[in-house]
């Protein structure tokens, strides 16, 4: 299948690879050069344009940043809506605001091209295994077109409704995400400042009911105090924002999200922005005034 592909971030690149790896043709747009020169290699032809991806692809991927990105690349001037032909479709893989997407894809469809939104958690190393889980809102008819070509990423592929609902299902992930990770840093902090080992703390606890995904992802790397980003506190930090703005909607109380917010906030404040989400030890750090530089 002939596939554009739009953003290749940390996880666009690697999507890209298992897409070539399937057997599609990717063509390919980023404005940094030099990740689309990274996805080169893999085999993916580089377009100058979006209008020229989107006259020369039967499906696009959007993984962008934020909503206004995906307004852009889509509705804007020289968008895919004016240059894609009719019965195309868009995948988009962003975290975006339910709102804007639905108005995305209402609009699309007058057009004559399908939409699904289809969000995706699992982070970098998630699209790397090709084990995202993928949340995906759409007609039927949409997302069953979308499903062969999602397998390509993901493992785990759910329709959960009508388009927002995807971007809807996603915002309630990073809350439990989020939220367990603030729980997760606290833990460790607590039980660091008791002098505990962390490694044995996490063997002891992972088979009860404290264990988790996030649990088994995040402590061998807090350990070695590793907070590459995989999902970076800017990213995560726009998602729960677009969590409170969702939830005013619909008068949905949000407190715990809130809290972790402001956290997120506070470690922007003071420049770590493109700090993994599990740098949310460093808050509590800094609250207890206690920092060690190497873990048990």
């Amino acid at each position: 299948m002939r596939i554009g592909f739009i953003g290749l971030g940390i996880m666009g690149r690697p999507m890209v690879y298992n897409l070539i790896k399937a057997g599609h043709s990717l063509r390919v747009y980023d404005i940094n050069r030099k990740a689309v020169e990274a996805v080169e290699k893999y085999g993916a032809i580089a377009s100058k344009s979006v209008s020229e991806l989107a006259e020369k692809s039967e499906v696009f991927f959007t993984m962008l940043p934020n909503s206004s990105h995906v307004e852009e690349v889509v509705l804007g001037e020289n968008g895919i809506i004016s240059h894609a032909k009719e019965n195309t479709l868009l995948i988009d893989t962003s975290s975006i605001s339910p709102v804007v997407s639905k108005r995305i894809a209402d609009t699309l469809r007058k057009k004559g091209i399908d939409m699904v939104d289809a969000p995706v958690s699992g982070g970098e190393d998630g699209a790397i295994s090709r084990t995202l889980s993928i949340m995906v809102g759409g007609e039927d008819k949409a997302f069953k077109k979308a499903f062969p070509v999602l397998q390509a990423v993901g493992r785990d592929i759910i329709h959960v409704g009508s388009n927002g609902a995807g971007t809807t299902v996603k915002l309630a992930n990073q809350i439990m995400v989020n939220v367990n990770m603030a729980a997760m840093a606290e833990a460790v902090t607590f039980a660091e400042m008791a002098d505990i080992d962390i490694t044995k703390m996490y063997e002891a606890v992972r088979g009860g009911a404290a264990g988790s995904a996030v649990l088994d992802a995040k402590i061998p790397k807090i350990v070695k105090r590793n907070f590459q980003p995989g999902g970076p506190i800017s990213i995560n930090a726009k998602d729960l924002q677009n969590v409170i703005d969702a939830g005013k909607e619909i008068n949905a109380p949000l407190p715990l999200t809130t809290q972790v917010l402001e956290m997120f906030r506070s470690l922007i404040a003071h420049g770590h922005e493109r700090t993994d989400h599990s740098g949310l030890l460093i808050y509590y750090e800094k609250l207890a005034n206690f920092t060690c530089d190497e873990m048990k």
